[in-house]
């Protein structure tokens, strides 16, 4: 099993939750987060405003796939997700390691 961790622009949120409504999910998180990556150096340029020091809302979205569906869970986020502009995010694969002393919920 895997995680995927997708880190979006929050405006594309309800259009990759709706894309995977029907993908082969076992859980999924949302949250609301803030950060910056390579965009913050792009913000630098306007070191006048207060935008280039704030950290920029995202959406993190958590999901928990078998590994033989990895890759169309990844396809099908990369497609709802992707603007071509910078910013746009990021996706991490974390393999799950399951521990037998914990309680399944």
């Amino acid at each position: 099993m895997k995680q995927i961790i997708a880190i979006i622009k929050p405006f594309l949120a309800d259009k990759v939750l709706s894309e995977l409504e029907h993908a082969p999910l076992e859980a999924l998180q949302v949250h609301s987060v803030k950060g910056f990556g390579r965009q913050k150096n792009y913000l630098d340029q306007y070191a006048e405003s207060d935008y280039s020091r704030a950290f920029l809302p995202k959406v993190e979205i958590r999901m928990w796939v078998e590994d033989s569906r990895v890759e169309e869970v990844l396809a099908t986020v990369n497609l709802a997700a992707r603007t071509g502009r910078i910013g746009d995010g990021k996706i991490f694969v974390v393999p799950v390691v399951r521990h037998e002393s914990l309680i399944n919920f």
